[in-house]
């Protein structure tokens, strides 16, 4: 066996922007291009100012001179805005290209990370990945190079001017920019950890909110609307307080920055700081002419980069996401699969561990073809763990899991689905038609299997009742309940047709006649194909040809429900209680 392991992307950092790499040097180049053109019109106007001073004093004025300027600034402004344009276009294209990448490869990740790594998080958690993170990259590329650049070129290419010229104005003009400077350092102490406080703030709001609408059905069926409420309203005003005292802290500051640095103030600090070196002899008029130009741009970069700064933190935070996920080693697949040459289930001396939790011990277990094996226990005794390791939604951290003589890590992931379907509680149809999402796993399966699988999981006679029948689209113009969504489940898995079935708490939580239907159904699928089954209810395993017992990730008893019965331990236990609970069901329901 080979295992692909050349695109694992661990021990080193990945770069998201290698894909774009050129395009943004360009962004960078072009963005310096267009600030120098935009600041060259400036500088002439300043120079002309000099050229045509001598008008004053009647003096003759060099016209090409004045008409070199004139053209130069021209074609400044020209080429600022060609290179302006340019740098926005070719930054969105980069965004769009990087786009494009990173989601084909946080996608091709997802599809070769182990199925158990889904289990653990929510498709929300998937779709801010996806979506939501990928997209605020756009600030990255689209807006922050173009702008960064320009808060640095344009302010040194004009204090470069202005210090060529008359050292005196631009030590004046470098005044507010260093206020500028200073307070935004001193308004962003302590910003990271409050940005801490509102992620925190905001997801505990979150859950609230969420945790208030979902329940508001059974918390007013209970009365408790009034305390339900108040803790959502708690909450808010939890939060309210921190925001409102957090913006009141920074936009006292912001407000301060916005008005030392605002055009009117600089123009008045400019002229009033020029007017006194002219009156000292310090500098003479023209001298002042470049600072009053030039001067009042010089903060207005800082500004817009103060503006766009909850963009870029987002951006960043976006970055880091994306780039821990892509960092995460894939499930090692083999490049060749090796051959299968059976369909019995074993695990030999099996232990698994989630990070530092141990949760199954030394399993040994053999599950023969046409026979049915039921796992059993209480809450947390590994039974979902076991069988989830079967179809390979985990790793064994010792021993193995065989199908006939062959490893599970020796098959390719297509090799492996084709041997082990499984139905799990959590059913999950696609905004399709019934007919695709019966055939998911076999897309050219003929209509006519398609129809016998759903004859057998006993949902043919409902889809016939839909609007177009089997063409009818979930979601749409079909709407199945939590039994019927079962019964369609259990008919993808007749149409996949492979030889070893698990299902995971298939009749959980359905009423009477949908888990008669659907433990007919699963008597279906039972002929000829190794079955493993977990079930709390432990009526629907009596029949069972085998029955394991669990109890901390260990096996603790295994034989026939006679045979269990007939033995004190934990199955007696547990079947005395559910036969408890069963019969105080049946008599709540006489009583009705």
């Amino acid at each position: 066996m080979t295992t692909d392991t050349s695109e694992t992307p661990q021990a080193e950092a990945v770069s998201l922007f290698a894909p774009v790499r050129r395009q943004l040097v360009w962004v960078v180049v072009l963005s310096v291009i267009s600030s120098v053109a935009a600041t060259a019109p400036l500088i002439a106007v300043a120079e002309l100012g000099r050229v045509v001073w001598p008008l004053i004093t009647g003096k003759p004025v060099d016209t090409a001179h004045v008409w070199a300027i004139v053209a130069a600034a021209a074609v400044a402004l020209v080429l600022g805005f060609t290179a302006a344009w340019a740098s926005t276009m070719v930054g969105h294209l980069a965004d769009a290209r990087l786009q494009q990448t990173v989601r084909t490869r946080v996608i091709d990740l997802l599809g070769r990370l182990p199925l158990g790594w889904f289990g653990t998080r929510s498709s929300g958690a998937v779709k801010k990945i996806v979506g939501d993170d990928v997209s605020a990259l756009h600030h990255l590329t689209g807006h922050a190079l173009h702008d960064l650049t320009t808060a640095t070129v344009v302010p040194l290419l004009s204090l470069t001017y202005l210090f060529a010229t008359q050292w005196r104005m631009a030590l004046v003009c470098l005044v507010p920019l260093v206020v500028t400077v200073v307070l935004y350092t001193i308004m962003m102490v302590g910003g990271q950890e409050q940005l801490k406080k509102y992620d925190t703030s905001v997801e505990r709001l979150n859950a609230t909110t969420v945790e208030f609408v979902h329940g508001i059905a059974v918390i007013k069926s209970f009365g408790h609307t009034g305390r339900e409420h108040a803790r959502y309203a708690d909450e808010t005003r939890r939060f309210m307080e921190f925001y409102r005292g957090w913006m009141g802290q920074t936009s006292l500051m912001q407000t301060v920055v916005e008005v030392l640095t605002s055009p009117l103030v600089v123009l008045v600090w400019v002229v009033s700081a020029g007017s006194w070196l002219i009156t000292s002899g310090q500098i003479a008029p023209t001298d002042l002419l470049p600072a009053v130009i030039l001067g009042l741009g010089l903060t207005a970069p800082l500004l817009q980069l103060g503006y766009a700064g909850q963009a870029m933190r987002n951006a960043t935070r976006a970055r880091d996401s994306i780039t821990e996920f892509l960092q995460q080693s894939p499930m090692p697949s083999p490049t060749t699969s090796a051959p299968v040459d059976g369909s019995s289930v074993r695990l030999d001396t099996v232990d698994f561990a989630y990070d530092d939790r141990n949760v199954l011990h030394r399993i040994t277990l053999t599950c023969k073809p046409g026979t049915v094996t039921a796992l059993v226990g209480a809450s947390g005794s590994g039974k979902s763990t076991l069988a989830r390791l079967i179809p390979r939604f985990h790793d064994v951290n010792d021993g193995a899991v065989r199908i006939g003589d062959t490893d599970v890590r020796d098959l390719a992931p297509t090799d492996l689905h084709a041997h082990v379907g499984f139905v799990f509680q959590d059913t999950h149809l696609l905004r399709t038609t019934v007919r695709d999402n019966i055939r998911l796993t076999r897309p050219h399966a003929t209509h006519a299997r398609v129809e016998s699988a759903a004859r057998a999981a006993h949902i043919h006679h409902r889809i016939e009742r839909l609007p177009r029948g089997y063409d009818s689209v979930v979601g749409q113009d079909a709407h199945f309940s939590g039994g019927e969504a079962q019964r369609l489940t259990i008919a993808r898995a007749l149409v996949t047709d492979a030889p070893i079935l698990v299902l995971d708490e298939a009749t959980a939580a359905l009423d009477p006649d949908s888990e008669a239907d659907v433990q007919k159904a699963v008597s279906t699928l039972a002929a000829d194909r190794s079955l493993v089954v977990i079930a709390h209810r432990l009526h629907t395993i009596v029949d069972a040809d085998q029955i394991v017992v669990l109890d901390e990730g260990r096996i603790v008893q295994r034989g026939t429900h006679r045979e269990l019965l007939a033995a004190t331990g934990t199955y007696l236990d547990l079947w005395e209680r559910h036969e408890r609970v069963r019969n105080a069901a049946d008599t709540a329901g006489e009583g009705r």
